[in-house]
């Protein structure tokens, strides 16, 4: 019987390196959906589809086309992935290389992938278009997504250059 289980154990392992997919989450296990674990990993309060998170960002968030280390890397909808995607950036390489760290992409269905190597493929160098490191292959896929650009945590600030300071006054009416 030991010999039996070692061998489905070799088995089982065996098929899961070999084959064309990771495996999807089990019964019991969580099934992290992108928008959620990029909320929480991340600490941006934005609720709904992937594809709405750009354009709840603004005038909430700061948004750019330069990653930085915890900001969220928002998809554009396409192909398959008709509700978009986000995904934390774990790691800042280059200026057109990072890692994210998100849930539910690809073969990892339901499943958190940590430290992805994402690569911007756009011709001006801003972001809009990237490939991703695809396991089965051991290489960047060969799809390219579009993109919005990063969304950061912190607060959106006034572009018209006003910032507003403030001080407390002290008794005798002096900052």
């Amino acid at each position: 019987m030991k010999r039996l289980t070692a061998a489905a154990v070799a088995a089982t392992l065996g098929f899961f390196v070999l084959g064309p997919m990771a495996p999807a989450a089990k019964a019991g296990e969580p099934y992290w959906q992108c928008v959620t674990f990029a909320r929480m990993f991340s600490g941006i309060e934005i609720f709904g589809d992937a594809h709405t998170w750009w354009s709840q960002a603004r005038n909430r968030f700061q948004t750019s086309e330069r990653p930085r280390t915890g900001s969220v890397l928002a998809f554009k909808p396409s192909g398959r992935m008709s509700r978009g995607h986000v995904a934390v950036v774990s790691e800042v390489l280059t200026d057109r290389v990072i890692r994210v760290t998100h849930a539910n992409w690809g073969g990892s269905r339901g499943k958190v992938e940590e430290n992805v190597t994402v690569v911007d493929v756009s011709d001006r160098g801003d972001w809009t278009a990237v490939k991703v490191w695809y396991n089965p292959i051991n290489d960047l896929g060969t799809s390219v997504y579009p993109t919005w650009g990063f969304i950061h945590k912190a607060p959106f600030q006034p572009s018209d250059g006003l910032l507003m300071a403030s001080a407390s006054v002290g008794a005798d009416g002096q900052p």
